[in-house]
């Protein structure tokens, strides 16, 4: 006889949340389990551009590429109108280093190209390369040029420090 899947959490709005204990790339641990995981960021962060940027370099730094997405994904759904699709592209990226990190090749080459992409087509308009001291010249580099060698090599060939780039300027 089939399981019935466990209610899914929901706030009090009824949106769905999640909040089982997550490692440190973001999968949810078993309920059953022993650890108490990483330190979550909050479902409902309001955060403003300078502190998304800030504090997503931070943990993509730290190697914590699935935190950094859940602050990009704040930026994205909370800030201007105008920014949203540069925070998404941002956000897909550090979904795409979270696949890396966690081993699937092809869904990273999916994320870091689709998310190269939004970023291209939101920066090129506002002709800003450093929004909120962010170096997006080099982050579309990095992330093309690691998708590049992803498809091409495998994850094999891929140190640690090349799935932690930065965000911003001259950190």
């Amino acid at each position: 006889m089939p399981r019935e899947p466990a209610p899914r959490d929901r706030d009090p709005s009824g949106r769905p949340r999640n909040a089982r204990p997550r490692d440190a790339l973001g999968r949810p641990l078993d309920p059953a389990g022993t650890g108490t995981g990483e330190d979550r960021i909050p479902d409902d962060l309001v955060i403003t551009g300078r502190d998304a940027a800030v504090l997503a370099d931070r943990l993509l730094r730290d190697g914590r590429p699935f935190h950094a997405h859940e602050v990009l994904e704040a930026a994205w759904k909370t800030g201007p109108p105008g920014e949203r699709d540069l925070w998404q592209g941002l956000a897909q990226i550090a979904v795409g280093l979270t696949h890396a990190r966690r081993g699937n090749a092809r869904g990273a080459v999916t994320l870091l190209r689709r998310g190269t992409g939004n970023v291209r087509t939101a920066a090129e308009p506002s002709g800003d390369p450093h929004p909120y001291g962010m170096d997006i010249p080099a982050v579309l580099a990095a992330a093309e040029a690691l998708a590049a060698r992803i498809e091409q090599h495998g994850l094999d060939q891929v140190p640690p420090a090349d799935l932690s780039p930065g965000l911003l300027t001259g950190a």
